[in-house]
């Protein structure tokens, strides 16, 4: 079976504030989501508003590469 033709894909969100505000690589963490999406419906990058753990609030959260 050709699975590069699917038409879900598994895709990861990053918390988009943690990443930009982040000094210290080693003392604050970066919030990750995984989700799917469907490739041939949305075929740009998908930003959700989800809740950070390291913010301790709802932030962007935008799609990242594997």
């Amino acid at each position: 079976m050709a699975r590069g033709k699917d038409a879900r894909v598994r895709i990861i969100l990053e918390c988009t504030s943690c990443v930009r505000n982040r000094v210290n690589k080693e003392s604050m963490g970066i919030s990750r989501y995984i989700t799917q999406k469907n490739r041939h419906n949305t075929p740009s990058r998908l930003e959700l508003r989800k809740f950070c753990t390291s913010c301790y609030k709802h932030t962007i959260h935008g799609e990242i590469k594997k």
